[in-house]
């Protein structure tokens, strides 16, 4: 197998791929099916490791002004030639991940929020000197991208600037371009998460909040929006007044086949590393999830084990999938189970099935109320998936 491309364990970086020799499973029908079914602020919801990082990567490469055409070529965008004409290198994006917001206090957080968005300004360096900006608008540029002279911190805007910062740079872009923007936010949940843990959520749910609100909500510079996350947070919760928000959770049919990997795309892959002779076990291993109507793989767990089938022939599949959030969950799942619930686990274990009410809009503050609430975050991660229509 020395003539095979590599497997791209761990790489969200769609441009990467495509030239430095990795294998794609192939997800830009997401572009012409999200162009047909076009909102102004598109949500997923997705368990992690699904591939959303990569696929939120992989848009901005295609409609990003100045874009790489040739990262495209072969692949099923490509053979929409209309779409491409379009849409491919028409838009100014913005295009932020929201992961790594984790600290163990607001200030921290806030700091962490400024530094991705900061770097994010610093992509538009030419907004300072653009001559269809004002000195107004130059200066507000500026007051994005300055750097904290004291050191605390690496940028320095203000927290007015910082609630307003997506709303400024999306508003600056459209008058530089002369051209609506698109706006990419990756994990946009993982603030509240860290918030919830460490005690000050309430800050960052209002932080968030009001970041939202500006550049999603009142925004006429908008194209549209794509937001990524692991849960479906309540519109009451951070989404407040924002009445142009489709949300693509688990359990809908659209988009069920653009996360993670279908059986075709597990057979595919196999096929290319003449490794056909493996497909039941994997999926007996892996084939665990369902998104809409549509069976679904892990992809963490196939790349992983196919490459570990590629130096080790005989090798047994290994549970690979790492969530310490999920983790978290599950512990906290276990300390507040009843007998019933106890017996419910057994049942699962025993490849039977459970009833339950899934909610699907919560907010961080309710995960742990109750027990019910637990199954619906279970279900939601991908921890426990549906059986049936």
């Amino acid at each position: 197998m020395k003539d095979k491309v590599k497997l791209p364990i761990g790489i969200e970086n769609f441009e990467k791929i495509r030239t430095e020799g990795f294998y794609y499973v192939d997800k830009t029908g997401l572009i012409r099916e999200l162009l047909d079914n076009w909102g102004e602020v598109n949500l997923f919801a997705r368990p992690r490791r699904f591939g959303k990082s990569l696929n939120m990567n992989m848009l901005r490469c295609f409609f990003e002004c100045g874009c790489r055409s040739e990262l495209f070529e072969g692949l099923e965008i490509s053979r929409a030639t209309d779409y491409c004409e379009k849409y491919m290198g028409r838009f100014p994006v913005i295009s932020i991940t929201l992961k790594g917001v984790s600290a163990m206090d607001f200030l921290g957080a806030k700091a962490m929020l400024r530094t991705v968005i900061g770097n994010e300004a610093m992509r538009f360096l030419f907004l300072k000197e653009s001559p269809r900006l004002s000195e107004d608008e130059k200066e507000s540029y500026r007051q994005l991208a300055a750097l904290d002279s004291a050191g605390r911190q690496k940028f320095s805007m203000s927290d007015d600037m910082l609630a307003d910062s997506l709303y400024t740079l999306s508003k600056l872009l459209r008058k530089h371009y002369g051209q609506k923007v698109i706006l990419l936010i990756d994990e946009y949940d993982v603030p509240l998460d860290k918030a919830r843990h460490c005690g000050y959520y309430d800050e960052m749910v209002t932080l968030i909040r009001n970041l939202f609100g500006t550049a999603l909500k009142t925004n006429d510079s908008l194209q549209f929006a794509v937001l990524t996350g692991c849960l479906r947070i309540a519109k009451e919760s951070i989404f407040t007044g924002l009445n142009n928000l489709n949300v693509f959770s688990v359990t809908d049919v659209r988009f069920a086949s653009r996360f993670g990997f279908t059986s075709e795309d597990v057979r595919q892959l196999l096929g290319y590393y003449h490794l056909e002779d493996k497909f039941e076990t994997i999926r007996k291993w892996y084939d665990g999830y369902r998104f809409g109507n549509t069976e679904v793989y892990c992809p963490w767990d196939v790349i992983n084990y196919v490459d570990l089938l590629r130096t080790e022939p005989a090798a047994f599949p290994r549970a690979y999938w790492i969530n310490t959030s999920g983790n978290d969950i599950i512990r906290k799942f276990i300390r507040m189970a009843t007998p019933s619930t106890r017996r419910e686990i057994e049942a699962l274990v025993a490849g039977e099935t459970v009833t339950h009410r899934i909610r699907q809009e919560l907010t961080y503050r309710e995960l742990y109320d109750n027990i019910d609430n637990l199954w619906s975050v279970l279900f939601t991660t991908g921890y426990l998936t549906q059986r049936g229509s």
